[in-house]
Protein backbone atom coordinates (compact mmCIF):
# COMPACT_ATOMS: atom_id res chain seq x y z
CA UNK A 1 0.00 0.00 0.00
CA UNK A 2 1.36 3.10 -1.14
CA UNK A 3 2.51 5.48 1.99
CA UNK A 4 2.29 9.76 1.80
CA UNK A 5 4.43 12.16 3.59
CA UNK A 6 3.84 15.70 3.44
CA UNK A 7 7.01 18.37 2.94
CA UNK A 8 7.60 21.53 3.76
CA UNK A 9 10.36 23.85 2.49
CA UNK A 10 12.40 25.78 4.69
CA UNK A 11 13.91 29.25 4.50
CA UNK A 12 14.94 30.62 1.06
CA UNK A 13 11.48 29.32 -0.55
CA UNK A 14 9.29 32.50 0.00
CA UNK A 15 8.87 34.94 -2.60
CA UNK A 16 6.31 37.27 -3.40
CA UNK A 17 2.97 36.70 -3.98
CA UNK A 18 3.15 33.38 -2.03
CA UNK A 19 -0.59 31.81 -1.04
CA UNK A 20 -2.86 34.97 -2.58
CA UNK A 21 -4.33 32.42 -4.88
CA UNK A 22 -5.09 30.26 -2.07
CA UNK A 23 -6.37 33.22 -0.08
CA UNK A 24 -8.74 34.69 -2.83
CA UNK A 25 -10.25 30.77 -3.41
CA UNK A 26 -10.49 29.30 -0.04
CA UNK A 27 -12.19 30.44 3.12
CA UNK A 28 -10.03 27.68 4.85
CA UNK A 29 -6.53 29.11 3.77
CA UNK A 30 -8.19 32.86 4.25
CA UNK A 31 -8.99 32.09 7.90
CA UNK A 32 -5.28 30.77 8.50
CA UNK A 33 -3.82 34.05 7.05
CA UNK A 34 -6.21 36.52 8.72
CA UNK A 35 -5.65 33.89 11.88
CA UNK A 36 -1.67 35.28 11.85
CA UNK A 37 -2.06 39.21 11.17
CA UNK A 38 -4.41 39.07 14.11
CA UNK A 39 -1.56 37.03 16.30
CA UNK A 40 1.26 38.59 15.19
CA UNK A 41 0.14 42.51 14.30
CA UNK A 42 1.74 41.87 11.42
CA UNK A 43 -0.32 42.59 7.50
CA UNK A 44 0.27 38.93 6.34
CA UNK A 45 -1.30 39.65 2.83
CA UNK A 46 0.85 42.73 2.40
CA UNK A 47 4.13 40.71 3.72
CA UNK A 48 3.24 37.49 1.78
CA UNK A 49 1.25 39.20 -1.69
CA UNK A 50 2.96 41.61 -2.09
CA UNK A 51 6.83 42.85 -2.79
CA UNK A 52 8.30 44.68 -0.15
CA UNK A 53 11.87 44.38 1.90
CA UNK A 54 10.53 42.55 4.65
CA UNK A 55 9.69 39.24 3.41
CA UNK A 56 13.47 38.34 2.81
CA UNK A 57 14.06 39.36 6.88
CA UNK A 58 14.79 36.43 9.00
CA UNK A 59 12.61 37.69 11.65
CA UNK A 60 9.54 37.77 8.79
CA UNK A 61 10.73 35.40 6.67
CA UNK A 62 10.12 32.71 8.70
CA UNK A 63 6.15 33.48 10.21
CA UNK A 64 5.13 34.24 6.72
CA UNK A 65 6.13 30.94 4.92
CA UNK A 66 5.20 28.69 7.68
CA UNK A 67 1.77 30.55 7.43
CA UNK A 68 1.45 30.12 3.97
CA UNK A 69 2.31 26.62 3.93
CA UNK A 70 0.02 25.23 6.76
CA UNK A 71 -2.99 27.79 4.65
CA UNK A 72 -2.06 25.22 2.08
CA UNK A 73 -1.91 22.17 4.04
CA UNK A 74 -5.27 23.09 5.73
CA UNK A 75 -7.01 23.10 2.08
CA UNK A 76 -5.06 20.24 1.16
CA UNK A 77 -6.60 18.49 4.38
CA UNK A 78 -9.86 19.49 3.80
CA UNK A 79 -10.01 17.97 0.26
CA UNK A 80 -9.56 14.46 2.27
CA UNK A 81 -5.32 13.96 1.22
CA UNK A 82 -3.65 13.03 4.41
CA UNK A 83 -0.25 11.64 4.54
CA UNK A 84 1.38 8.89 6.73
CA UNK A 85 4.35 10.73 7.66
CA UNK A 86 5.31 14.44 7.68
CA UNK A 87 9.29 16.11 7.49
CA UNK A 88 10.26 19.76 7.08
CA UNK A 89 13.37 21.30 6.08
CA UNK A 90 15.00 23.40 9.21
CA UNK A 91 11.89 25.88 9.36
CA UNK A 92 9.70 23.44 7.78
CA UNK A 93 10.06 21.13 10.63
CA UNK A 94 7.35 23.48 12.37
CA UNK A 95 4.83 22.53 9.73
CA UNK A 96 5.89 19.34 9.88
CA UNK A 97 4.67 19.17 13.23
CA UNK A 98 1.52 21.08 12.99
CA UNK A 99 0.70 18.95 10.40
CA UNK A 100 1.14 16.04 12.52
CA UNK A 101 -1.69 17.71 14.96
CA UNK A 102 1.22 17.64 18.12
CA UNK A 103 1.49 21.70 17.55
CA UNK A 104 -1.51 23.97 17.05
CA UNK A 105 -1.15 26.41 13.54
CA UNK A 106 -1.43 29.22 15.83
CA UNK A 107 1.25 28.24 17.58
CA UNK A 108 3.34 27.21 14.83
CA UNK A 109 3.43 30.94 13.59
CA UNK A 110 3.73 32.35 16.75
CA UNK A 111 6.65 30.40 18.18
CA UNK A 112 8.30 30.99 14.54
CA UNK A 113 7.98 34.38 14.34
CA UNK A 114 9.84 34.37 18.16
CA UNK A 115 12.39 31.84 16.58
CA UNK A 116 13.44 34.22 13.48
CA UNK A 117 13.92 37.20 16.10
CA UNK A 118 16.40 35.10 17.91
CA UNK A 119 18.02 33.72 15.01
CA UNK A 120 18.09 37.45 13.05
CA UNK A 121 19.68 38.38 16.38
CA UNK A 122 22.35 35.84 17.68
CA UNK A 123 25.35 36.97 15.61
CA UNK A 124 26.36 40.81 14.67
CA UNK A 125 25.46 41.30 10.92
CA UNK A 126 28.84 40.40 8.45
CA UNK A 127 30.13 38.03 11.36
CA UNK A 128 28.75 34.57 10.01
CA UNK A 129 28.16 33.01 6.76
CA UNK A 130 26.75 30.13 5.11
CA UNK A 131 28.36 28.28 1.70
CA UNK A 132 26.85 25.21 -0.23
CA UNK A 133 29.66 22.96 -1.45
CA UNK A 134 28.72 21.27 -4.44
CA UNK A 135 30.46 18.12 -5.78
CA UNK A 136 31.30 16.78 -2.95
CA UNK A 137 30.17 14.12 -0.39
CA UNK A 138 29.72 14.50 3.23
CA UNK A 139 32.18 12.77 4.35
CA UNK A 140 34.60 14.30 2.13
CA UNK A 141 33.46 17.68 3.40
CA UNK A 142 33.83 16.55 6.90
CA UNK A 143 37.49 15.37 6.00
CA UNK A 144 38.75 18.54 5.18
CA UNK A 145 36.95 20.98 7.40
CA UNK A 146 36.91 18.18 10.73
CA UNK A 147 40.02 20.07 11.83
CA UNK A 148 39.12 23.53 10.96
CA UNK A 149 37.69 26.15 13.80
CA UNK A 150 34.59 27.99 13.39
CA UNK A 151 33.05 25.66 10.65
CA UNK A 152 30.77 22.94 10.17
CA UNK A 153 28.29 21.31 8.49
CA UNK A 154 24.47 23.22 8.34
CA UNK A 155 22.92 20.52 5.52
CA UNK A 156 22.77 17.73 4.07
CA UNK A 157 20.38 18.43 1.35
CA UNK A 158 21.38 15.64 -1.17
CA UNK A 159 23.79 14.20 -2.52
CA UNK A 160 26.46 16.61 -4.19
CA UNK A 161 24.66 19.39 -2.75
CA UNK A 162 25.70 20.02 1.03
CA UNK A 163 25.61 23.55 2.94
CA UNK A 164 28.85 24.47 5.48
CA UNK A 165 28.05 27.42 8.54
CA UNK A 166 30.17 29.69 10.72
CA UNK A 167 32.44 32.39 11.09
CA UNK A 168 32.45 34.68 7.57
CA UNK A 169 36.70 34.06 7.49
CA UNK A 170 36.03 30.17 8.91
CA UNK A 171 33.92 30.09 5.96
CA UNK A 172 35.78 31.45 3.38
CA UNK A 173 38.87 29.38 4.35
CA UNK A 174 37.06 26.18 3.91
CA UNK A 175 35.65 27.18 0.61
CA UNK A 176 39.36 27.78 -0.57
CA UNK A 177 40.02 23.88 0.81
CA UNK A 178 36.98 22.49 -0.89
CA UNK A 179 37.54 23.50 -3.91
CA UNK A 180 41.59 22.32 -3.96
CA UNK A 181 39.98 18.78 -2.25
CA UNK A 182 37.82 18.77 -5.86
CA UNK A 183 34.33 20.28 -5.46
CA UNK A 184 32.73 21.54 -7.61
CA UNK A 185 31.66 25.04 -6.75
CA UNK A 186 31.62 26.87 -3.69
CA UNK A 187 28.66 28.93 -3.86
CA UNK A 188 28.42 32.13 -0.52
CA UNK A 189 24.43 31.84 0.49
CA UNK A 190 22.52 35.18 0.80
CA UNK A 191 21.51 34.65 4.62
CA UNK A 192 21.66 37.33 7.58
CA UNK A 193 23.39 34.72 9.62
CA UNK A 194 25.27 31.48 9.88
CA UNK A 195 22.44 29.12 10.95
CA UNK A 196 22.97 25.57 12.25
CA UNK A 197 26.06 26.51 13.34
CA UNK A 198 27.85 26.16 16.91
CA UNK A 199 27.41 30.07 16.62
CA UNK A 200 23.28 29.67 17.79
CA UNK A 201 23.70 27.82 20.90
CA UNK A 202 22.67 30.60 22.93
CA UNK A 203 20.21 31.32 20.27
CA UNK A 204 19.02 27.31 21.16
CA UNK A 205 18.79 28.06 24.66
CA UNK A 206 16.34 31.44 24.43
CA UNK A 207 14.16 29.50 22.12
CA UNK A 208 13.78 26.48 24.65
CA UNK A 209 12.38 29.08 27.26
CA UNK A 210 9.95 30.28 24.58
CA UNK A 211 9.02 26.44 23.58
CA UNK A 212 8.54 26.15 27.49
CA UNK A 213 5.14 27.87 27.17
CA UNK A 214 3.70 26.35 24.22
CA UNK A 215 1.14 23.62 24.64
CA UNK A 216 2.10 20.52 22.55
CA UNK A 217 -0.41 17.45 21.86
CA UNK A 218 0.04 14.19 21.02
CA UNK A 219 1.43 12.99 17.70
CA UNK A 220 -1.20 11.64 15.08
CA UNK A 221 1.05 10.13 13.30
CA UNK A 222 5.23 10.88 12.80
CA UNK A 223 7.41 13.32 12.08
CA UNK A 224 10.55 13.53 11.30
CA UNK A 225 13.49 15.54 12.72
CA UNK A 226 15.88 17.40 11.41
CA UNK A 227 18.33 17.02 14.44
CA UNK A 228 18.91 12.89 13.56
CA UNK A 229 16.34 11.76 10.46
CA UNK A 230 14.84 9.69 12.48
CA UNK A 231 10.60 9.51 13.14
CA UNK A 232 9.29 11.12 16.27
CA UNK A 233 6.00 8.99 17.47
CA UNK A 234 6.48 10.97 21.07
CA UNK A 235 5.59 14.32 21.34
CA UNK A 236 7.65 14.75 24.83
CA UNK A 237 11.18 14.96 22.89
CA UNK A 238 9.70 17.43 20.81
CA UNK A 239 11.18 20.99 22.67
CA UNK A 240 14.34 19.75 23.08
CA UNK A 241 14.37 18.78 19.44
CA UNK A 242 13.63 22.23 18.09
CA UNK A 243 15.86 23.95 20.82
CA UNK A 244 18.77 21.92 19.51
CA UNK A 245 17.80 22.28 15.62
CA UNK A 246 18.65 25.57 15.29
CA UNK A 247 22.38 24.81 15.97
CA UNK A 248 22.77 21.40 14.60
CA UNK A 249 22.97 20.31 11.28
CA UNK A 250 19.81 19.40 9.24
CA UNK A 251 19.96 15.77 8.14
CA UNK A 252 17.47 16.20 5.01
CA UNK A 253 18.80 13.38 2.46
CA UNK A 254 19.38 11.18 5.43
CA UNK A 255 15.35 12.02 6.67
CA UNK A 256 14.21 11.00 2.98
CA UNK A 257 16.03 8.21 3.09
CA UNK A 258 14.92 6.81 6.11
CA UNK A 259 10.99 7.58 5.13
CA UNK A 260 11.42 5.88 1.83
CA UNK A 261 13.35 3.00 3.62
CA UNK A 262 9.72 2.68 5.87
CA UNK A 263 7.82 2.27 2.55
CA UNK A 264 7.09 6.15 1.88
CA UNK A 265 6.57 5.96 -1.96
CA UNK A 266 4.85 9.76 -2.92
CA UNK A 267 6.05 12.82 -1.46
CA UNK A 268 4.30 16.23 -1.60
CA UNK A 269 6.12 19.07 -1.56
CA UNK A 270 3.48 21.84 0.29
CA UNK A 271 5.24 25.57 -0.12
CA UNK A 272 6.01 27.99 -2.66
CA UNK A 273 9.20 26.76 -5.44
CA UNK A 274 9.94 23.25 -5.48
CA UNK A 275 13.15 23.12 -3.89
CA UNK A 276 12.28 19.51 -1.98
CA UNK A 277 11.43 18.22 -5.17
CA UNK A 278 15.00 18.88 -6.79
CA UNK A 279 16.37 17.52 -4.00
CA UNK A 280 14.50 14.30 -4.20
CA UNK A 281 15.36 14.01 -8.20
CA UNK A 282 19.09 13.74 -6.56
CA UNK A 283 18.55 11.16 -3.36
CA UNK A 284 15.53 8.86 -5.13
CA UNK A 285 14.25 8.59 -8.22
CA UNK A 286 12.28 6.21 -8.13
CA UNK A 287 9.76 7.84 -5.80
CA UNK A 288 6.25 9.90 -6.70
CA UNK A 289 7.09 13.36 -6.26
CA UNK A 290 4.41 16.16 -6.27
CA UNK A 291 4.15 19.82 -5.46
CA UNK A 292 1.53 22.04 -4.25
CA UNK A 293 2.68 25.63 -4.85
CA UNK A 294 -0.38 27.86 -6.45
CA UNK A 295 -3.95 26.87 -6.34
CA UNK A 296 -3.85 25.07 -9.75
CA UNK A 297 -1.65 22.21 -8.11
CA UNK A 298 -4.58 21.65 -5.64
CA UNK A 299 -7.13 19.55 -8.46
CA UNK A 300 -4.15 17.51 -9.76
CA UNK A 301 -2.60 16.31 -6.80
CA UNK A 302 -5.85 15.51 -5.14
CA UNK A 303 -7.47 13.69 -8.13
CA UNK A 304 -4.38 11.53 -8.62
CA UNK A 305 -3.90 10.91 -4.48
CA UNK A 306 -7.11 10.37 -3.45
Amino acid sequence: MSKIAFMFPGQGAQKAGMGKDFYEQSETARKVIDKATELLDIDMKALCFEENDKLDQTEYTQAALVTVCLAMEHVLRERGLNPDVTAGLSLGEYCAIASAKGMSTEDAISTVRKRGILMQNAVPGGKGSMAAVLGLTGEEIEKVIGGMEGVSIANYNCPGQIVITGWKESVEKASEALKESGAKRVLPLNVSGPFHSPMLNEAGKELSQVLEKVELSALEIPYVTNVTAEYVTDIAVTKDLLARQVASSVRWQQSVENMIADGVDTFVEIGPGKTLAGFMRKINRDVKVYNVAVWEDVDKVVSELC
